[in-house]
Order: C-alpha cells, then structure tokens, then sequence
C-alpha cells in the first residue's frame, strides 16, 4: 500500500467512496450523495494550509482517503482540525486506516499551525473509536441524538489529540 497526495484524475474515486457512506452507513451524517462539481470544490479545499488531503492506493485502486479540514469557520479554531479517514468497504480491515491515520497524523505534528486535531464519530462506530485511541485520540464527549439518518437519531462522540 502506498500513501500519497491524489490526482484531480482521482476526484471520483474518493467521491464514490464518500458517496458509499452517505447511503449506506452511518460515518457521515450527510444524507445526500455529493455530486462531482461539489467534490472539485471538497478536493481544491485541500493540501491548502494546514488542509492536507492524502489516499491509500492498494494494487492501484483508491482504497481510502483522510484529510485535516477546518474544524470551525471562527478565528480563533484556526490552530484545530477535524480529521476524516474513509476506507472503501473493499479495502477495509486490511490496514489502509491505520497507514491513513499514521502519515495524516505525523503531518499534524510537523505543522507548528496545528495544535488540536478533533474528530466527529458517529455512536457505534467501534472501529473508528479503536483506531482513534490506538493513537492516543482522548474521548471528549457525546452530543445526544445529534442528527437523523436511516429514521432514527444518532448520537456523536468527540475525540481530541494535542499535537
């Protein structure tokens, strides 16, 4: 496997694996699918500042993505990042999230702009929560029935790292 900055040739790719989530599980809270003029935008937001964008390729196929976007649009979050890892349902449990988050987060580390580094997990998402603690991610606390996918809500647990 091999981790690198994607290609725009690749905007798809990542697209179809967000758009996976949107309808079939519960790691986005979107509940639309994203179009490809949406996901231009998404991609040239990134590898912008302390934005970085990077895939997994796996035998030549984009099996995962993690970023670092703004956490929130107020001055004062600027040092703080939320942090997004998706794996295609293909590539998935054969260590593409693990490689994702080690490499988004030695970049963190290495940017004097970066002091926190969040992430926004849906309740239940046990393999999300073991590879966030695996790397030091504290538990930070839940926001209760914070939307609505599938027809029922769905609490939100926050996880922090100080880098």
């Amino acid at each position: 496997m091999i981790i690198r900055k994607p290609i725009p040739a690749e905007i798809p790719a990542l697209l179809e694996i967000y758009n996976y989530e949107v309808e079939n599980g519960v790691a986005t809270l979107d509940i639309d699918r994203k179009s490809l003029a949406d996901w231009e935008i998404w991609y040239y937001a990134h590898n912008v500042g302390n934005h970085p964008l990077i895939v997994c390729e796996d035998g030549g196929e984009i099996a995962g993505y993690a970023t670092l976007s703004t956490y929130r649009e107020k001055q004062a979050y600027r040092s703080t990042v939320e942090l997004s890892v998706y794996v295609s349902p293909k590539h998935r449990r054969k260590g593409a999230g693990t490689l994702l988050m080690g490499e988004i987060l030695r970049m963190a580390k290495e940017d004097e702009s970066i002091h926190t580094v969040v992430s926004v997990i849906t309740s239940g998402n046990e393999a999300s929560v073991r590879l966030h603690k695996r790397f030091g991610f504290t538990f930070s606390g839940t926001i209760k029935e914070a939307g609505i996918k599938f027809g029922r809500y769905i609490d939100i647990e926050n996880y922090s790292l100080i880098v």
